[in-house]
C-alpha cells in the first residue's frame, strides 16, 4: 500500500526488504547533520481532529522553514492539504490497535527512517506512537509525542498502552492544563515536557471576511428560519466530546420555555461506534428532535460559527486547547466549555474576570444544569449583547494567540534535538 500512495503522488516508495528490525542501526542523528531536516511525522488519521489538524500545521512551518516533513497515516481528508503544503504522504495502517499490525508498521517505519534519512521521528497518537517509537529507537533517532488531549486510563492495560506518550525525548503537552495531568500521572522529568499549543492563524477566521451569502447559504442548508437562533457545537461524534450532555441541556431549555432555538451538531461520525446512534435514541426519549440538528461534517466552519448565536463545547475529558473553542472567538461567537474543554486562560469567564469582560462561561463538566443555565443565559442576551461579548472574544484570541512564536518554539525544539542526536 505504501507503493502504490507513493506512486500516486510521485515519491519514492519505501523499498520492502527482508531486512531484520535491529540489524545494521545506523549512527545518531547528529552525524553529518545539515541545515535541512527530515522528519517523519506518525498520525493515526488525516480527517478532523486535532491530531489531525496538527500534523498539517507541522507540515505547512516545517516546509515553509526549508525542512522535509513526511507523513505517515491511514489517510483521510486532509490528505490533500498536506501534500498541497509541501509534504510527502505515505499511507500505512498506523492508527491500528492490533498488536500484529502494529509490529509490521514498526518494521515498514524503521525501513523509513533509514532510507529517507529521518532525524527526527514525531508520533500524534497512540497506535502510530509504539510503531514510532521502536523505528526511532532502532534507528537511533529522536523521539517525540505530542499530547492534544487527556487519555483514560481505566486499568493498568490501558496505563501501558497510553504510556508510549512519555517515552518521548521530549514530551509536547498543548496546554499547561494537559503538562499537569501528564506530570501527575507518569511523574514525567520536567525538563522532557514542553508546553506548545496548537498553531492557529486568526487571518482564516474572521467575520469580516464571511459574506452573508455564506451565512444565508450554511442556514438554509441547516433548515433553520430567520429568527432562529443557533447553537453550534462541532466536533467529532464520540462521547467524550459530551454531544448526550448537550441534548439533556436541550431537553432542559425546553422545559424552562425557552423557544426559537436549534442545536446543531457539525462533527463527523466515522462510524468506529454506536454513539451516533445512542444520541438518537437519547434525542428521541428527551423530545427534543425539534430542537437538535445532525448535520454532519461542514465544509464552511468560519461560516457556521458566523451562522451561529453561541458555541458550546461539553467535553468529558481534558482537551488541551481545542482548535474550533478558538475559532469561535476569533469568528466573534460567545463559548460556552466545560472545564475540560477549556482553561480560564482560553475561555475568560468569572470568577477570574469581571462580568463585563467575560467572552463566555465555563461550567463543570457533566453538569447539565448548568450547561443549560449559560446557554439560556446568552440566548437571553440581546443581539448586540452577544456581539460584545463575542467582540471581546476575538480581541483576545488575536492578542494573545501568537502563531509565529509557538512556530519558532517549535522548529528550535527540533533543531536542538536533531544537532544532540538526543535519543533515550
Amino acid at each position: 500500500m505504501a507503493s502504490l500512495t507513493a506512486a500516486r503522488h510521485h515519491e519514492s516508495p519505501v523499498t520492502e526488504t527482508g531486512d531484520d528490525l535491529a540489524e545494521h542501526p545506523p549512527s545518531p542523528a547528529n552525524r553529518n547533520l545539515t541545515g535541512k531536516l527530515t522528519i517523519l511525522i506518525a498520525v493515526p488519521t488525516l480527517e478532523s481532529g486535532a491530531a489531525d489538524h496538527g500534523a498539517v500545521d507541522l507540515v505547512k512551518l516545517l516546509h515553509t522553514a526549508g525542512h522535509r516533513p513526511i507523513v505517515v497515516s491511514q489517510g483521510g481528508r486532509l490528505v490533500g492539504q498536506v501534500i498541497a503544503h509541501g509534504g510527502e504522504f505515505i499511507d500505512m495502517n498506523v492508527a491500528s490497535k492490533n498488536p500484529f499490525v502494529m509490529m509490521m508498521c514498526a518494521r515498514k517505519l524503521a525501513k523509513l527512517v533509514r532510507q529517507r534519512k529521518c532525524h527526527i521521528v514525531h508520533a500524534l497518537g497512540r497506535a502510530p506512537g509504539w510503531s514510532a517509537y521502536f523505528a526511532a529507537r532502532v534507528n537511533r533517532r529522536p523521539f517525540v509525542t505530542s499530547w492534544y488531549k487527556g487519555f483514560r486510563e481505566q486499568n493498568i492495560f490501558k496505563r501501558f498502552y497510553n504510556g508510549v506518550m512519555v517515552r518521548g525525548d521530549r514530551v509536547i503537552a498543548a496546554s499547561e492544563d494537559i503538562a499537569d495531568l501528564i506530570r501527575e500521572r507518569y511523574q514525567t522529568p520536567l525538563e522532557r515536557m514542553q508546553v506548545l499549543p496548537s498553531s492557529f492563524d486568526v487571518t482564516q477566521f474572521n467575520p469580516a471576511t464571511v459574506s452573508a451569502e455564506r451565512v444565508s447559504k450554511i442556514r438554509h442548508a441547516w433548515g433553520v428560519s430567520k429568527d432562529t437562533r443557533v447553537i453550534l457545537a462541532p466536533g467529532r461524534m464520540v462521547r467524550r466530546k459530551g454531544h448526550h450532555l448537550i441534548v439533556q441541556a436541550a431537553q432542559r431549555l425546553k422545559a424552562n420555555g425557552v423557544k426559537d432555538f436549534l442545536i446543531v451538531f457539525t462533527g463527523e461520525d466515522q462510524g468506529r461506534t454506536s454513539y451516533t446512534g445512542d444520541l438518537w435514541d437519547l434525542i428521541a426519549t428527551t423530545d427534543t428532535n425539534d430542537v437538535i440538528r445532525l448535520a454532519g461534517l461542514t465544509g464552511d466552519l468560519p461560516a457556521a460559527f458566523a451562522a451561529s448565536a453561541v458555541a458550546v463545547f461539553a467535553s468529558t475529558q481534558a482537551e488541551g486547547i481545542q482548535r474550533n473553542i478558538l475559532a469561535a472567538q476569533a469568528m466573534g461567537v460567545p463559548v460556552v466549555a466545560s472545564d475540560l474543554s477549556a482553561g480560564p486562560d482560553i475561555v475568560l469567564t468569572p470568577p477570574a474576570i469581571a462580568e463585563d469582560r467575560i467572552t463566555g462561561i465555563r461550567f463543570s463538566s457533566h453538569d447539565t444544569a448548568a450547561l443549560a443555565a449559560a446557554l439560556g443565559k446568552f440566548l437571553g442576551l440581546s443581539a448586540e449583547g452577544r456581539r460584545a461579548v463575542g467582540a471581546r472574544g476575538r480581541q483576545w484570541i488575536v492578542s494573545h494567540h501568537d502563531a509565529q512564536a509557538v512556530a519558532e518554539r517549535t522548529l528550535g525544539l527540533y533543531v536542538d534535538l536533531a544537532a544532540s542526536g538526543s535519543a533515550a
